[in-house]
């Protein structure tokens, strides 16, 4: 019923802002196909892919030729997302990923407190390897929930659990934001940052963002212990468990260490970017590529495509379009004028504060991250070009970081509802550590915005 309500809604609104009887602007009819495509996407009145069909028939009706809409799947970054599902499937089913996992988890020693600590470095690292939230989080909530099954059957684990799991959905969209590739919404912020600056490489995203990554990560692991104080653990027990699973997977195979040659190569490459000047997504397709060769590879063509999520592909490359269609039409642009003009009595610190709290607070409506991103971002790069005293780079860094994780909503992400399917935390959990950890974030994107990046960039 509520879909078929949103589909009569659109249909209403495509004749208000599209009908030949009524002539309006383009910045208008650009409105107009912003709310229709959000409400689709948002709404998921239809899957998210064949929203996105939708979406490039109404551009190529009434904004671009269609020729002009279909080149956004030639964009490098749609073949930068492409390579990284492949890879990512790779490091994946050759069991690498679970041995590089559990091996990390050692390193907590079988301390609780520890093993806490150590699962939030182990989503940052993952990150380079599993460039998806859902991959990502699903993997690590699925060795943590095999060691809190076993601690459970002689002592409470309550918290531990609920630290957990909660931590779960914060740092992996967090930790994803750590590195270009880290998943499909970091891809788009990288080619939107590129477009402005030419200090944006592989290394300068993680230098600019990873100092106040790591600052968050490191006061969560505080906060969680205070807001769900971790119970004492059997410490064998526990160091017990994780080596017989490491015991389960036996020696290295031959396709482990292919898999460990090929990404060694990738990340090398990516992080000496500007030494040899080959773009991220043309290394990150050379990597893809490596896997699938004869002998050198770890798995054949018909396995590489099918690790593909072409949904994501479509859904990936409209957001493009939509970014470029508000960009190009002058909407972002009368948007930010009109805040500009409405806001010249306030200091700026006020104005940049009032959007990265109003970044934070709306994103609790949108469950996709990266439809949400198409809007802020390109609004955030125009303000920074009107606003005085502060960059459009710097600007879009902090909406971006702002409008990343999802901390009050189980419905804000899959990666919420992949964690809280395993029975450990409450809504109720989530919104009390929610509230606080979200006013550390937000206080985090401050300082860096005004202090940090200004000394770095």
């Amino acid at each position: 019923m509520k879909k078929k309500l949103l589909l009569i809604l659109i249909v209403i609104l495509y004749i208000l802002f599209f009908s030949p009887l009524i002539e309006w602007s383009l910045e208008t009819k650009a409105l107009g196909a912003l709310i229709i495509i959000q409400i689709l996407w948002i709404g998921r009145v239809f899957p998210l892919a064949f929203s996105s069909v939708l979406l490039i028939l109404l551009l190529s009706f009434h904004f671009f030729s269609y020729d002009e809409t279909l080149s956004y799947f030639g964009s490098s970054l749609v073949w930068l997302l492409f390579s990284i599902f492949i890879l990512s499937h790779a490091f994946i089913s050759t069991g690498l990923a679970s041995r590089i996992s559990l091996y990390i988890l050692t390193w907590a020693r079988g301390s609780g407190k520890l093993l806490l600590f150590v699962s939030f470095l182990l989503s940052f690292i993952l990150t380079f390897f599993i460039p998806s939230n859902i991959g990502k989080g699903s993997l690590i909530s699925s060795i943590l929930h095999d060691i809190i099954s076993s601690l459970k059957k002689i002592q409470a684990t309550s918290n531990l659990s609920k630290s957990f799991f909660i931590g779960i959905t914060y740092v992996s969209p967090i930790a994803a934001a750590f590195v270009p590739t880290g998943a499909s919404s970091t891809i788009y912020a990288f080619g939107m940052f590129s477009s402005i600056s030419d200090t944006i490489t592989y290394f300068h995203w993680m230098l600019y963002l990873g100092l106040p990554i790591f600052i968050f990560i490191f006061l969560l692991w505080i906060l969680f212990q205070r807001v769900f104080p971790v119970e004492k653990v059997d410490q064998q027990m526990v160091k017990n468990l994780i080596r017989s699973k490491m015991d389960e997977l036996g020696s290295w195979s031959s396709q482990e260490v292919k898999m460990i040659f090929i990404m060694g190569i990738t990340l090398l490459l990516w992080l000496t970017e500007p030494l040899h000047g080959y773009s991220i997504p043309l290394i990150g397709l050379l990597g893809a590529s490596l896997t699938v060769l004869p002998s050198i590879g770890v798995m054949d063509w018909d396995e590489a495509q099918q690790s593909v999520d072409w949904n994501m592909m479509i859904f990936f490359s409209s957001t493009l379009m939509l970014s470029n269609m508000l960009i190009n039409t002058g909407l972002i642009e009368t948007v930010a004028a009109y805040v500009v003009e409405h806001s010249q009595n306030f200091p700026t610190i006020f104005l940049v504060m009032g959007l990265i709290v109003f970044t934070a607070f709306i994103r609790v409506v949108f469950v996709n991250v990266l439809g949400f991103l198409t809007i802020m971002l390109p609004l955030a790069i125009t303000l920074g070009e009107q606003i005085a005293g502060i960059s459009p780079l710097t600007l879009a860094m902090g909406v971006y970081l702002a409008g990343v994780p999802g901390f009050l909503l189980i419905t804000q992400s899959p990666v919420h509802l992949i964690s809280y399917s395993y029975g450990y935390f409450t809504h109720q959990d989530l919104l009390r550590a929610g509230f606080l950890s979200m006013l550390i974030w937000v206080c985090l994107v401050f300082v860096s915005i005004f202090l940090y990046w200004g000394f770095v960039i």
